[in-house]
């Protein structure tokens, strides 16, 4: 996105997943849990805004986040990264069930002794929507174009920034030869385009692949139409090769506001919606034909700090407050914070407490801080330690800077994100007490003033992957912009030489236990530094019609999510309530269609009325992948 997703994923790839930027998940499940789902008919096929006219049945997603992109060169953001997920084949893709690296355009991969040369055997079933064969001549191309043209590697350039030569010497042989070794081999998450579409295209910094329809694909869906914060729709690839999806047409529909889209689901003009508050998923728990699904998340919610924004050239720019350039008064503003209090009155308890940078779902790189390193809620703390670094009181109660004048900060807010702004008044509550002024910033487009570095500080959230390369990427000193005219993968232009020498070693690591070490360690200095203080990691709370939706796969199969997931398979396994066709599950590895999630007729479940909850960045809560 940014996650700048992706600034970087991103889903910036602002995030998510980044796409937001992804390999070990340890999910920790086994089973799957099967619920009984009413056959009911399911209602005439929708047709708001642009959908196709006619029979069939159409599944209807209502989104929140502005497509960034629909070129795969270019797009960070949540929801364009899941669109590109949907329209082309990577090399590899994540199990539904556990996301262990299974095949994707790749049927197998093999490295050499040295691990320096990985050679992937290209299926012979995947074929372009135009009817060419794909093949591993599109796969060298998309890579070889993102070594050779940094517009290109916009999105996804840390992916093949050690990649040293990519060959296709047959058509179903990738070889891939490297600088040095790199852990991310089984999870190059670029969407691989066909060759004899975009070897047409000139600069790749201004093509956003949005002018000509149907858009030549290989995944389960074709892009068949799109319009500027309405829709996109997509129609299934019937040559898909491990089959095609069992919706006619699938249409991700713009809603601008939460309560709109949740109307929309209740009236049956959406088939679902994620993002639900507390109070809307407590609501729609009591309601006929409607699942609430509610599962550990793969974001995190956090404050990003303007270190003081910069570009690869060593200028400065932007507008941030050079108070904050100084640990201490960065110390004292994460004292401040009462993670507590926003998981419980916030998120009404839908979220876990923030500490690490990757969320505890992925427990084989959650990191917590040691007991004498955490900086937990100390308001008397953060005083002391403003007092001693020399922002003293003036006579008004105001805290003020080394240069006399008042220490007053700004945050950007998503306009449409209940959770920033809430978060924002506890803010101003808790730093107002230690004499702080906070100025919430709430737009509907937070992306521009944060390339431009004009911040303080910034409601931020990512979407991460099973492997964390990615979103550990974005704040690493080469994804800074090279100039301050151009838009790097920067999150929010962070550049620390001990971050990024224990980014370089893991990158390199090939043994899972002393990887994972590595990325603990970087978290700890991330939070060390205090440019980025996590306060929460919000549950995926999310709803679905059942007399629309009769089945659908979640990820992972137990207690997972079903918008923004690593792979394809909520859109893809997603059966009509009408249908009566079974569920296939993948070829070639690919756990069964997963968690058949539904709800009985007469089950009821009542649940206290909540206040938000929300997710991610940018220019919506959803930014970053």
């Amino acid at each position: 996105m940014v996650t700048k997703v992706p600034p970087r994923p991103a889903t910036p790839r602002r995030i998510a997943s980044r796409r937001l930027p992804r390999l070990l998940l340890a999910a920790g499940v086994a089973a799957t849990t099967l619920l009984a789902v009413p056959q009911v008919t399911a209602p005439p096929a929708h047709a708001a805004d642009g959908d196709a006219k006619g029979g069939g049945t159409t599944l209807t997603v209502a989104v929140s986040q502005s497509v960034d992109s629909l070129s795969p060169f270019l797009a960070q953001k949540l929801v364009s990264t899941s669109i590109h997920r949907l329209a082309y084949e990577y090399l590899t893709n994540y199990d539904a069930k556990d996301a262990k690296p299974i095949p994707g355009l790749a049927t197998e991969w093999t490295p050499s002794a040295d691990k320096l040369t990985w050679t992937y055997t290209i299926r012979k079933d995947s074929k372009w929507s135009d009817g060419k064969q794909a093949t591993a001549e599109d796969a060298a191309w998309t890579f070889n174009k993102m070594m050779t043209d940094e517009n290109a590697a916009t999105a996804n350039g840390s992916f093949t920034a050690n990649f040293k030569k990519v060959t296709a010497p047959d058509p179903q042989t990738l070889v891939i030869e490297l600088k040095k070794p790199q852990a991310t081999m089984t999870a190059l998450d670029v969407p691989i385009v066909p060759k004899h579409v975009w070897e047409k295209v000139g600069d790749f910094s201004k093509f956003n692949n949005d002018q000509q329809f149907p858009i030549v694909g290989n995944g389960p869906f074709v892009i068949t139409d799109f319009k500027v914060d309405q829709y996109i729709k997509m129609k299934p690839n019937k040559s898909f090769w491990r089959g095609a999806p069992k919706f006619d047409e699938l249409v991700f529909k713009y809603y601008k506001d939460g309560d709109a889209a949740v109307a929309a689901l209740q009236k049956g003009e959406v088939s679902f919606v994620s993002n639900l508050t507390p109070a809307q998923a407590a609501a729609l728990k009591t309601m006929k034909n409607i699942k609430v699904n509610d599962a550990p998340g793969r974001r995190f919610f956090a404050i990003a700090t303007n270190p003081g924004a910069r570009s690869k050239d060593g200028k400065t720019f932007g507008n941030g407050h050079p108070a904050l350039l100084d640990p201490a008064v960065r110390k004292a503003l994460f004292l401040a914070v009462d993670r507590t209090t926003i998981v419980d009155k916030v998120f009404q308890g839908h979220a876990v407490e923030g500490e690490g940078y990757i969320p505890p779902r992925f427990d084989t790189y959650f990191w917590k801080p040691a007991a004498e390193q955490k900086l937990g809620y100390d308001p008397a703390k953060a005083a002391q330690l403003l007092d001693q670094a020399g922002y003293k009181k003036n006579g008004a109660g105001k805290r003020v800077g080394k240069d006399g004048k008042p220490l007053d900060f700004r945050i950007l807010c998503h306009a449409t994100d209940p959770n920033d702004k809430a978060i924002g008044k506890y803010l101003q509550e808790w730093w107002g007490e230690l004499g702080i002024g906070l100025k919430v910033e709430c737009l509907d487009n937070v992306g521009d003033p944060w390339t431009k570095g004009d911040y303080d500080l910034a409601f931020d959230g990512w979407s991460v992957n099973p492997d964390p390369d990615y979103v550990l990427s974005i704040h690493t000193c080469g994804t800074l912009p090279a100039t301050p005219k151009d838009t790097g993968a920067t999150d929010n232009f962070i550049c620390d030489p001990q971050f990024d020498t224990l980014y370089a070693q893991q990158a390199v690591e090939y043994d899972a236990a002393k990887r994972a070490d590595l990325v603990k360690r970087m978290q700890s200095r991330l939070y060390d530094t205090g440019y980025m203080n996590i306060m929460a990691y919000p549950n995926a709370l999310e709803a679905y019609r059942t007399d629309q939706i009769k089945s659908i796969t979640t990820m992972p199969e137990a207690a997972g999510n079903l918008w923004g997931q690593d792979g394809y398979w909520s859109w893809w396994s997603a059966a009509p309530a009408a249908s009566s066709a079974g569920s296939e599950s993948g070829s070639d590895g690919g756990s069964s269609t997963g968690v058949i999630v539904g709800i009985g007729a007469a089950v009821v479940v009542v649940v206290g009325f909540g206040i938000f909850l929300g997710m991610r960045r940018r220019s919506t809560a959803d930014d970053r992948e």
